[in-house]
């Protein structure tokens, strides 16, 4: 039994490879075309958006900037995540370019011998995000049409972040030992041959070019690697739909759907945007239904976990590391719940950004009723809001007198 259990487990992976390939050259024409909008997507969304950062990025770690962030950041990132303060670096680079950026600079902290193992783990999990320009002009403006819903994504993205590195440096014991080492020892390691700790903070007008070479060189490789997950998973996602598989998918989480009260025509959005975030979102704020907001909810999820692509262009740009993903997957997984549950309630607690009443056809006869709206209905909308917004002060005086206390 064993041996059989050994052999399958050998041999699955080799086994998914080959279907692959014969269900490439059965759906060859639709997989032409998914890879053709796959090229065109990263063309003209991926490129333009990432690339400047990630040269940036590149430059700026080659300077004084990390070193006086980490100044700045260090009595905010460590009592809060247990990580040294150059953290905020990656944490800032991550939420304003968006994925896979925070990962890049991780990665590039870790080579760098910035940040221990456990501690660059951590930070790959609260760090990579998506930008603000895709939650608020993609998504908010260019799928729901709304301003308001961009910019309740992007509050929750980015709160739901923050409490999943809280959490995670709560847990983390281990970081406190090696945080001490680090500052005992300098992380050198001089030790091991195989490992060299780069020459940084070392820019001049004399060696720019150069160094905007190397910038550019790591820069290209980096956004042609993305560039291949999207293609890649455009094709899955081709496949996945041509062989009905994404259907049968989809009817084994219409019961879960249904116990949580979701429509069950989110189904197949949602399984598409676990496995490619682009798509999914597109997929899900397209289904027409009354209740917006469970289109936003799932938005929300989808947005704070990234779905396997972009999992798996984290675990490429990793690879040259020690860093494991295993806390990033449960890091990810743990913000999409956060990110949904604080969407959830901000929806239900704030009346003017609940658009559970208008139909996305914009329906006449709705929008009358909202403007119909009696005057106790308008008390208590007014009622819910100062609620909302005592607790979020009481919440900020308690998090302020434990910041205090931390530092």
């Amino acid at each position: 039994m064993k041996f059989l259990i050994l052999s399958f487990k050998k041999n699955i992976l080799p086994t998914i490879l080959f279907i692959i390939t014969i269900l490439l050259v059965i759906f060859s024409q639709s997989n032409l075309d998914a890879t053709k909008r796959g090229l065109e997507l990263w063309a003209t969304t991926v490129v333009p958006a990432l690339f400047p950062f990630f040269v940036v990025t590149n430059l700026l770690s080659q300077t004084k900037v990390v070193d006086i962030l980490g100044k700045l950041f260090d009595k905010l990132m460590k009592p809060l995540f247990n990580v040294p303060g150059i953290g905020g670096f990656a944490f800032v680079m991550g939420l304003i370019s968006g994925y896979p950026v925070g990962a890049k600079v991780v990665s590039n902290f870790r080579e760098q011998n910035l940040v221990t193992k456990d501690e660059g783990e951590r930070l790959l999990a609260f760090t990579n995000n998506s930008g603000p320009l895709f939650i608020l002009s993609s998504v908010g403006i260019g799928l729901f049409g709304d301003t308001k819903t961009g910019i309740l994504l992007l509050c929750t993205h980015i709160l739901s972040c923050i409490t999943v590195g809280i959490i995670l440096g709560k847990f983390s014991k281990k970081a406190d030992e090696e945080f001490k080492l680090r500052m005992n020892t300098k992380l050198t390691r001089k030790t091991s041959e195989s490992y060299t700790i780069p020459n940084t903070h070392n820019v001049t007008l004399k060696n720019l070019g150069e160094i905007l070479a190397n910038s550019i060189n790591n820069s290209i490789s980096t956004i042609f690697l993305i560039g291949g997950f999207v293609v890649i998973f455009s094709v899955i996602i081709s496949i996945l739909n041509k062989t009905h598989t994404l259907d049968l998918l989809s009817n084994l989480l219409k019961p879960i759907l249904q116990i949580i009260n979701i429509d069950i025509d989110f189904a197949k959005p949602l399984l598409s945007g676990i496995i490619e975030l682009t798509n999914g979102v597109k997929q899900v704020s397209s289904i027409h239904i009354k209740a917006i907001s469970q289109n936003v909810i799932i938005c929300a999820f989808l947005l704070g976990f990234g779905g396997f692509s972009v999992l798996l262009q984290v675990f490429s740009i990793v690879s040259k590391t020690d860093l494991s993903i295993k806390k990033y997957i449960i890091g990810k997984f743990m913000q999409g719940i956060f990110a949904s549950f604080y969407t959830f309630l901000a929806l239900k607690l704030i009346p003017f950004i609940n658009l559970d009443i208008v139909e996305t056809s914009n329906n006449i006869s709705n929008t009358i009723n909202l403007q119909t709206n009696n005057i106790t209905s308008f008390f208590y909308n007014i009622g819910l809001t100062t609620i909302f917004l005592a607790l979020a002060f009481i919440i900020l005086r308690l998090f302020n007198k434990i910041y205090r206390k931390l530092t």
